[in-house]
């Protein structure tokens, strides 16, 4: 195994040994899902209590919608200047400061005593959905081109997986805190300082177990002359918001991880009103939207990198069109579902594809601009929430059924997905990224070891070292920083 102290800034990880702890790329990727995961339970752990926080506050559907428009209307800006401090501080004190300074409004959301001071407080806790930005350039940073996309994918929707389990495990928590003989009105404030304190705990540990790349964090590397200092970043936001592929997916993104954040919104209370389900069940039912996340995510990803292998930069695109057109279709098909027992099996299909096309759109971002990863991360992601803002009006109308508002959004889905032609790469970058990929397929272990979420695999290999020339010109590693002069 080779050793932090010796990997250099191009080597990452060309394989994914997932039940392996000794090296920083897969202490790196199983911390970054776990404080998403975590992030969810502080962003969306008041949505399955909606019900009683309705009644608590006295809520109409009007003001319902304008929390959840604020849960995720703050985060698109977050994303934007998260990203942008990935790329100048590194990621290990982004997501650190975001985790702990993201925990005081999820523990002080029970303070709100009307509908004002509950919008605020859902307000606040939308910064903290900016988590995502930061995992996707962690692993980024840390896999080669052959696994990004898998990488990218299981660390997000591993994390995503907290959105489900949130539906489920809250009306959980609020029932042992009722336990102990707290009313109900108190009982979902109480219960809402459980998330809180978990992430100031993985905000700690994100501290301690991580660092920024695989040669080690961005303040180290500039000390010793390793790494450009941070105004080589300068511009690099700029550069991003120029490009017409970023913008493309942003609303791709917006159609799916936004239609994600909506469902984790309104599903618990569309099954409890819809089909006249107790609270518990309701929640139950939505988290199984969320569940899918163990895998379903993954396989985006994991499709985009093959497809990437076989077709190159443009076989990744390809496929994000396929599944983001399958989302429209089934989603439309959810909306019209009647029954509880079909309404479930369109849910799980609909979050199949939905899911997938998050993956499959982060299988293509990192390839955007390697130099300015983090704002192009950053961009992308923001477009999840505002997909989320805008699809949130619709669910404030008092006049529009949540059917079909559904419907609505299924058939924007459709169109969001002929976007794709929007995302080209020139002949030039294909070549580039094709000589990456080829050395990184070399440094991978045997086909017998390859990844396999069942089966123990030995320690990840780096891929190999590349010509510091070739790498500079794609922007796989910095510029050269110029030798230091010593004493003699």
């Amino acid at each position: 195994m080779t050793t932090p102290s010796n990997l250099g800034p191009n080597e990452k990880a060309a394989s994914i040994s997932l039940f392996s702890l000794n090296a920083p790329q897969m202490r790196t990727f199983h911390l970054t899902w776990i404080a998403f995961f975590l992030a969810f339970f502080g962003w969306f752990g008041i949505a399955p209590l909606m019900a009683i926080v309705r009644e608590d506050l006295n809520l109409t559907q009007t003001q319902i919608g304008n929390t959840i428009i604020a849960s995720v209307a703050i985060t698109i800006v977050a994303r934007l200047a998260i990203g942008w401090l990935c790329d100048r501080i590194g990621p290990r004190i982004t997501y650190t400061g975001l985790l702990i300074l993201g925990a005081i409004p999820v523990m002080c959301i029970g303070l709100a005593q009307n509908y004002e001071t509950f919008l605020l407080f859902r307000l606040a806790i939308g910064v903290i959905g900016a988590s995502f930005v930061i995992t996707q350039y962690h692993t980024s940073v840390m896999f080669a081109p052959n696994v990004v996309g898998t990488a990218n994918a299981t660390t997000a929707g591993w994390g995503n997986l907290g959105g489900g389990v949130t539906q489920m495990a809250m009306p959980i928590v609020l029932s042992l805190v009722l336990m102990f003989g707290v009313g109900e009105i108190w009982g979902w404030r109480v219960a809402m300082v459980v998330p809180g304190i978990a992430l100031v705990i993985v905000g700690v540990a994100y501290y301690f177990f991580t660092q920024d790349s695989p040669a080690g964090n961005y303040k180290d590397l500039r000390e010793k002359g390793e790494m450009p200092p941070s105004s080589a970043v300068n511009g690099t936001f700029k550069e991003a918001i120029k490009d017409s592929r970023v913008w493309a997916l942003f609303v791709i993104y917006g159609a799916c991880f936004g239609v994600e954040l909506t469902i984790n919104n309104i599903a618990a209370l569309y099954y409890h009103d819809r089909f006249e389900l107790s609270i518990g069940m309701a929640g139950f039912i939505a988290g199984l939207f969320g569940a899918m996340n163990i895998f379903a995510r993954t396989l985006g990803g994991a499709f985009g990198d093959k497809f990437g292998i076989k077709f190159g930069l443009r076989g990744r695109v390809v496929f994000l069109g396929i599944v983001l057109l399958l989302e429209g279709i089934a989603l439309v098909i959810f909306s019209q579902m009647a029954t509880l027992f079909l309404a479930i099996g369109a849910m799980v299909v609909f979050s199949l594809f939905v899911q997938m096309s998050e993956g499959a759109t982060f299988s293509v971002v990192p390839f955007i601009n390697r130099r300015a990863l983090g704002s192009v991360a950053g961009i992308v992601g923001a477009g999840g929430n505002a997909g989320a803002v805008a699809f949130g009006f619709l669910f404030r109308m008092e006049s529009l059924a949540t059917a079909d508002a559904l419907m609505i959004i299924g058939v924007a889905v459709l169109f969001a997905a002929a976007l794709v032609i929007l995302v080209r790469f020139s002949p030039e970058r294909e070549a580039e990224e094709r000589q990456l990929l080829q050395v990184a397929l070399a440094s991978r272990p045997a086909p017998a070891t390859a990844f396999n979420p069942f089966r123990k695999l030995p320690s990840i290999r780096i891929a190999q070292r590349q010509p510091t020339m070739a790498l500079q010109r794609v922007g796989a590693m910095p510029p050269t920083a110029p030798p230091r002069s010593h004493p003699s």
